[in-house]
């Protein structure tokens, strides 16, 4: 039998995103997002509040890189989601972490964290109920240890972080337990 557990913003897992931008300085701002989300073929939806220093960056520089944080970055991850570019003039370089120009949009890529996608700006939204930034990914990289032999992205090897809404935590992918469009298969013959 299931207990009412009254709001909860009950979607798991969520992913943690970090999305970074220049601002008009040229300077990197790194944010940590959970509420994003794949919204077509070649587009992101990232909700974020207008204001948010990020926010500000992408309106300025129109475009930005969204990159899977993973288990080994968890600390800097973290940190990038607790503080705010508005308030901390030093958020990126706190981390030491490394970022280097995007070579297809005008963003940077922050080096640590192993598979990123550049986008570019294509609207923000803003209704009485949402707030959000949607992106064109023009490319994605990946680093060569978290790829197979055919040169795909293995999210085995990624370790991609999770944010749980339930008890604000994070939890780290793991193993392979089925095939998408095949697990079901048999359902279909009924």
């Amino acid at each position: 039998m299931k207990k009412d557990l009254g709001l909860v913003q009950a979607v798991y897992p969520m992913p943690v995103l970090m999305v970074a931008a220049y601002d008009e300085n040229e300077k990197v701002n790194v944010m940590n997002v959970a509420w994003g989300q794949i919204c077509d073929e070649d587009k992101i939806i990232l909700f974020i509040g207008e204001g948010k220093k990020t926010w500000l960056n992408i309106k300025e520089s129109k475009a930005f890189t969204v990159a899977l944080a993973d288990e080994a970055h968890m600390d800097a991850a973290d940190f990038f989601g607790i503080a705010s570019g508005n308030k901390i003039n030093d958020k990126f370089e706190r981390t030491g972490y490394h970022a280097a120009p995007s070579d297809k949009v005008h963003a940077p890529i922050i080096e640590e964290f192993p598979v990123v996608m550049e986008c570019e700006l294509l609207e923000f939204l803003h209704t009485d109920y949402v707030d959000g930034i949607v992106g064109k990914i023009v490319n994605v990289k990946a680093e060569e240890a978290v790829l197979s032999d055919k040169g795909k992205v293995e999210p085995e090897k990624i370790h991609a972080l999770m944010f749980d809404q339930f008890q604000h935590g994070y939890y780290a992918t793991g193993a392979k337990v089925g095939q998408a469009w095949n697990a079901g298969a048999e359902l279909m013959k009924k």
